[in-house]
């Protein structure tokens, strides 16, 4: 036997050890980076999810703190003005909380998300510079003359302010939604040369069709939820005896208001967007509604538990030839299913998309019923000697929360596996160099902040609930 020929098979032996062990280390750093991936994404959802907390409620109360002022001018009721004046120290406990958790929001697109941030950071800057440039700082500035320069503005100057606060808010969330809109459904773009992400077009940013609809539905949500939380502080003051007078205008307007805001969260908010998804994302809409198969006259699931492992809805209640109807306004209409589409492109996780979902709408359907069974009371002038009407509102304030926290998450998880829906996937988004124990250090950190945060704001809560709408000194005097 030749020298070559016992040399080659200890260089084919040497050269598949070499595979074998590149293999092993290519998987146990796919194992590492998929580790860090989830990490990153629980991370953000955290943080993301605690800060939502705030603004939804802030964006309610700005609208409802103008209709507190506006009904006290138009007549003359001093009372209407105490409310606002305490709502708008809740206001602005709520909103402080707002910033401080937002904040770290957006420095985590740099540090857990670096890829994504640096192939879109020419998109959505634009959106998330007009935000802090714009619509903040107007939200912030109006808002001191809001809660100290009552005296000195007079009472139209402090109408004005509060319609300014309002309109700051609003506005905030206008080019926060607009960028979640954008990840959504991408417009106004080009590809460069080193393929980053370039914004070709402002007004397609900003006209983005998903933007508008998300934005009405995102908004009615909060303004829900300040009419919950209102009617809930409204009803705990009935119930207990104190501060009457203001605690049956804290219903007045929050019931009238949130009967008009739960239909609307259905029709035409609700509906539409539905409708984009089902456009736009129609892998998701079968994911939302655990619809397996494409079928024509497609049926609309109630309730049902979905069945990954044999590809079907154990225990449906459905309604026949509903989904389709809703979807396409036929009622054979074909609906896709999940098989109509490569697995790969499947949302990660199936049954919570699901069951966001359906909390989601559960819940808006609760919400119409009790909003409109309060506003009956109320119409029959009833609805203040009604304990039990008034225990459901009081018990009914997590409700809300529950609900746009399950919205988002419907949202966020509907567009996996998609960091930039169509463009760029989730996993080649995160930060390569921050490994996963460094992303969970913070998180535990970020978890533990929070955690004081929320008895530092349930303690101030507590405190102005606990002061009431009395009749205390207008600000602003000198």
């Amino acid at each position: 036997m030749s020298q070559s020929q016992i040399r080659r098979p200890s260089l084919l032996v040497v050269n598949q050890a070499g595979i074998a062990f590149l293999s092993v280390v290519g998987y146990a750093a796919f194992e590492k980076m998929n580790a860090a991936l989830t990490v990153h994404r629980l991370h953000f959802a955290f943080t993301a999810t605690y800060h939502y907390l705030f603004p939804q409620l802030t964006m309610g109360l700005a609208a409802l703190l103008v209709i507190f002022k506006t009904l006290a001018l138009r007549g003359d009721d001093e009372v209407y003005d105490r409310c606002a004046r305490f709502w708008a120290r809740l206001f602005g406990i709520n909103f402080a909380l707002g910033v401080v958790t937002g904040i770290p929001l957006e420095f985590q697109f740099g540090t857990n998300w670096a890829a994504f941030s640096r192939a879109a950071g020419g998109v959505i800057g634009q959106t998330l510079a007009m935000e802090g440039v714009f619509a903040f700082f107007l939200e912030s500035s109006f808002l001191g003359l809001f809660l100290f320069g009552e005296q000195r503005l007079g009472r139209w100057g402090h109408w004005l302010v509060a319609v300014l606060v309002f309109v700051g808010s609003w506005l905030s969330g206008f080019f926060i939604v607009c960028t979640n809109a954008w990840m959504q459904h991408p417009v106004g773009y080009r590809l460069g040369p080193d393929g980053q992400i370039l914004l070709e077009s402002l007004s397609g940013l900003l006209l983005n069709p998903w933007a508008w609809w998300q934005y009405a539905h995102t908004m009615n949500g909060a303004l829900i939820t300040g009419c919950f939380v209102v009617a809930s502080v409204g009803a705990f003051y009935l119930l207990s005896g104190e501060h009457e007078e203001a605690a049956r205008r804290f219903l007045k307007v929050s019931v009238v208001v949130g009967a008009v805001a739960t239909v609307l969260q259905v029709f035409p908010t609700g509906d539409l967007q539905g409708r984009l998804v089902a456009y736009y994302q129609p892998v998701t809409l079968a994911a939302m509604e655990g619809l397996f198969r494409t079928e024509n006259g497609a049926p609309l699931a109630i309730l049902g538990q979905p069945d990954m492992e044999n590809r079907r809805l154990d225990n449906p209640l459905v309604v026949p030839r509903m989904l389709s109807f809703l979807t396409f306004r036929r009622w054979l209409a074909q609906v896709k299913g999940l098989d109509a589409f490569p697995e790969v492109d499947w949302p990660g996780n199936i049954p919570l998309l699901y069951y966001s979902y359906h909390i989601m709408v559960g819940l808006g359907t609760f919400f119409i019923a009790i909003m409109l069974t309060a506003a009956f009371l109320l119409w029959r002038g009833t609805l203040f000697r009604s304990r039990w009407m008034l225990w459901v509102l009081l018990l009914s304030l997590p409700a809300p929360y529950i609900a746009n926290t399950a919205g988002w998450t419907t949202a966020e998880l509907g567009r996996q596996p998609w960091v930039i829906y169509g463009l760029m996937r989730t996993a080649d988004g995160a930060s390569p160099m921050v490994v996963a124990g460094n992303a969970l250090f913070t998180l535990i950190g970020f978890a533990g902040l929070y955690a004081l945060l929320s008895v530092l704001f349930l303690l101030l809560v507590y405190r102005e609930v606990a002061r009431g709408p009395e009749d205390e000194a207008v600000t602003g005097a000198g």
